[in-house]
């Protein structure tokens, strides 16, 4: 790993969290954390610098500190504090450009990791059963969190063009949880009764946010199969997950809504505090989606210590029981089940001859 390394997004969860785990590694002489706000999460050692990638200013960052290997996790779906989607937006796209365009300039950068997500391969009814690294999306994401995440990767592989001698890695996440993780999926989730899409039970996959910190450390080093690990790659857990076993196993229950009165639905979660409840994540809860992990295993050299039914059972724990929690159906199940057993069974009628 390069000598001093700078993150973004240090004042959310994931990004205080590689922040603290990258100071581990002996060969890392500093790291600069950086955020537009304070961090509420301790940085152990590092040096916390408040700057807003927005503003041309972090090129002077990176110049300061000498920064070597830059891992950009300031790309997300949901808001600090007061700050509502249009702030999200704007650090996501414009505050991309601004430190892609810094990095560009110096001459130091030998390294860039990105946080991006499966979303850019949007969902829609006519997507292929497993999405590749190569499989363009059938519709293009048309707003919310997963349209930022395609404009970001179109920057990237743009100064990946030209910067080749920058070793740059966009790792696509699956919906990330855990027990403290901040998402709106993951606020979707929590919520007490689970609106759905009649007739549909998509397919979900997740990753765990352990697995998360250990592919970000890998990605920025030299791993295991590869001289530089250049390129993008779908990180997932293994398997999948259906919707309605997510709500079974979280004890929540579900209220089908027609396909037309989705639209309102998600207005109504948005009221709610769902901040990233877009047409994207509807689509996503109609269609699903399930991407391929084969590079990540083959040529990052990774290996998640969490299934995708593992990340969800550590994030189902973290939420306590529901109003409908599995033991309590099973306990009625079985108590029906034994009432239909003892009751009395009565004579079947003899057939004619």
């Amino acid at each position: 790993m390069g000598k001093v390394v700078l993150v973004t997004g240090a004042a959310r969860h994931l990004g205080a969290r590689f922040v603290r785990r990258v100071q581990r590694d002996p060969e890392v002489e500093r790291v600069i954390a950086v955020d537009a706000v304070d961090s509420p999460h301790p940085l152990g050692a590092a040096e916390f610098v408040r700057a807003d990638i927005r503003r041309p200013a972090v090129a002077k960052v990176l110049a300061r500190y000498d920064v070597d290997t830059v891992v950009h996790m300031d790309v997300t779906g949901t808001p600090l504090g007061s700050g509502g989607r249009t702030s999200v937006k704007e650090t996501n796209v414009i505050g991309t450009m601004q430190l892609l365009g810094a990095c560009q300039k110096s001459p130091r950068i030998k390294r860039l990791v990105v946080k991006s997500t499966t979303s850019v391969y949007g969902s829609a009814p006519r997507d292929p059963a497993v999405f590749t690294e190569t499989t363009p999306a059938k519709s293009l994401p048309s707003g919310g969190f997963a349209k930022d995440a395609v404009e970001v990767e179109g920057y990237v592989r743009g100064f990946a063009r030209r910067r080749p001698d920058v070793a740059v890695c966009v790792l696509r996440f699956a919906n990330i949880l855990g027990p403290r993780v901040d998402s709106p999926l993951a606020e979707y989730l929590a919520l007490p009764v689970l609106p759905t899409v009649f007739g549909y039970d998509p397919r979900l996959q997740f990753v765990h946010e352990d697995d998360v910190m250990d592919v970000l450390e890998l990605a920025a080093r030299e791993p295991r199969r590869a001289t530089l690990n250049s390129g993008t790659f779908n990180v997932a857990g293994d398997g999948v997950l259906l919707l309605s076993q997510c709500a079974r196993r979280l004890g929540r229950p579900t209220v089908p809504v027609l396909l037309p009165a989705v639209t309102w639905v998600g207005q109504a979660l948005r009221t709610l505090g769902v901040t990233d409840f877009s047409p994207e994540q509807i689509r996503l809860l109609t269609h699903g989606r399930v991407v391929s992990t084969v590079q990540m295993r083959e040529t990052l050299g990774f290996e998640p210590r969490y299934t995708t039914a593992g990340a969800f059972a550590d994030f189902a724990a973290s939420q306590g029981p529901g109003l409908l929690p599995p033991e309590l159906l099973a306990g009625a199940v079985d108590r029906a089940a034994g009432r239909l057993a003892a009751a009395p069974s009565f004579p079947q009628p003899a057939e004619a001859e």
